[in-house]
């Protein structure tokens, strides 16, 4: 627009999958009644100290090293002062000045690859969190969230466009996925994504940035990007300035607001912690921690693609989620076809999914169930038809077993395989409908897929389509 160009950081903030809280040992299941996840200590009573998580420093170096960061050896902890009704301490414990992760990188683009700069990554603490009650207009506060660990990781402004900034993070979650350090479910906050934005004229200086909160989605992401860009390049194009000011977006009316200016800005009076010692973390430690690192998405592609035959769409496909590789692995494991146990998790996986509207992270298949099914259906023992029936289910059992054997002798699901029987059902269905029969005699080949529904209407779904088309030209031609 103009030769305008954007110019994008983020700030990520990601909730640690630890069972307790980063100082205390309070659980941090989500879901819990309000206020029952709480204790003095992250509720700051007067007398009470913190005690850091170990799983927490361990959790930020494995992400660290992931995002080639440099570790800090001698790292510690500030306080952030502010007052807001969700936080209980009136501070926040983070990392100012000696942030455990500084100077890494994650790289985008297959074709023209490009580093994104991680400025550095740091361990805090959460708040709470305000429950605002449209009806009669009360606030109220759910402490739970309060002390809940978080790794904030701090980009460079070096993203221009929003189909940039979702590859980033599409693949900087599926980094942390693969980690085992956090779900990553931005419709539960474990995932929450700032965007900082400017526009200028390439080879100019940056522009003044905004800062964008309250983007719960991918989508959201996109349109607030875009929707900033808009707004910014036309207060310069009718002589007005950009201000330096933080904005909520609103999903559904497709716009920001103003939330506080630069002005409004709080001081924070930021200084060491004095309650937590020093963490130093030797190269024992880190080396520990590399050896143990996963196997990440883009290895896996490369080993699906050699070892299965996968196509490089379909191994990113399966991958991009690692309960779904989880599933194909142990799916093929028990001995099912690589290629039809990708093809499941493609198609009807994701209309399933889209159809009982679960998110793809939820996805919980029995790798056993599943496996015999693909090869029930490569033997021929049920049409393709049941196949998707059975596998409806196998999904709904969400994990426990599901008999597929039992199930199809039960139910007398077995695809007809007598050919005298299958013949006499054909002659009939060929008796019955005359113009059909005279319409691909003519020409029409679309009769015969009503002709085949007729076969599989008679024999109650149990022949095979294949096999009926194949009967029914052969009748025809002749």
């Amino acid at each position: 627009m103009n030769g305008y160009e954007k110019v994008i950081g983020l700030e990520i903030h990601v909730e640690l999958s630890t069972k307790t809280k980063i100082f205390c040992g309070c659980s941090t299941a989500f879901g819990a009644p309000p206020n029952t996840n709480i204790c003095p200590v992250c509720m700051a009573m007067p007398g009470t100290l913190p005690v850091l998580n170990k799983k927490v420093v361990e959790y930020a170096v494995a992400l660290g090293l992931a995002l080639n960061c440099d570790i800090t050896g001698k790292t510690v902890f500030d306080r952030k002062n502010y007052f807001y009704p969700d936080n209980p301490q009136n501070y926040q414990i983070s990392q100012l000045y000696s942030p455990i992760g500084t100077n890494g990188y994650l790289q985008i683009g297959d074709d023209t690859p490009k580093k994104i700069g991680i400025h550095e990554i740091h361990m805090e603490e959460d708040a709470g969190k305000l429950i605002h009650d449209t009806n009669t207009g009360e606030t109220k506060i759910d402490y739970n969230r309060a002390g809940v660990p978080l790794i904030e990781i701090v980009t460079e402004p070096d993203m221009r466009t929003a189909e940039e900034v979702t590859e980033f993070l599409k693949k900087l979650r599926a980094t942390i996925q693969y980690l085992e350090i956090s779900d990553c479910r931005m419709n539960e906050g474990s995932m929450r994504v700032d965007v900082n934005l400017s526009v200028h004229h390439p080879n100019d200086k940056y522009g003044t940035r905004t800062e964008m909160k309250n983007l719960n989605s991918f989508r959201a992401i996109s349109n607030a990007i875009e929707n900033e860009f808009d707004r910014q390049v036309a207060l310069l194009e009718s002589g007005n300035e950009v201000e330096q000011e933080t904005r909520r977006w609103d999903d559904e009316k497709k716009c920001s607001y103003t939330m506080r200016s630069k002005e409004d800005a709080m001081d924070y009076r930021y200084f060491p912690e004095p309650d937590l010692a020093p963490v130093i973390i030797s190269d024992r430690i880190i080396e520990k921690i590399k050896a143990s690192k996963p196997e990440f998405r883009e290895e896996k592609i490369t080993r699906y693609m050699s070892d299965y035959s996968l196509s490089k769409p379909d191994a990113e496909a399966i991958t991009e989620y690692k309960n779904f590789a989880d599933i194909f692995e142990k799916t093929v494991g028990f001995g099912a076809d690589p290629k039809k146990c990708a093809n499941r998790l493609m198609g009807e996986t994701i209309r399933l999914l889209k159809d009982k509207n679960i998110i793809p992270e939820d996805l919980i298949i029995n790798a056993k169930s599943l496996a015999e099914l693909i090869k029930i259906t490569d033997a021929g023992t049920i049409n393709s038809t049941v196949s998707k029936d059975i596998f409806e289910k196998i999904f709904d059992a969400a994990g426990d077993e599901f008999d597929v054997q039992s199930y199809i002798e039960k139910n007398g699901l077995a695809q007809l395989s007598d050919t005298g029987e299958l013949d006499a059902i054909i002659q009939t269905v060929i008796a019955d409908n005359e113009k059909s029969v005279n319409d691909y005699l003519s020409g029409k080949t679309k009769a015969m897929g009503f002709l085949i529904g007729q076969v599989m209407k008679q024999t109650h779904g149990k022949a095979s389509p294949q096999l009926a088309e194949e009967m029914l030209k052969q009748k025809l031609d002749n």
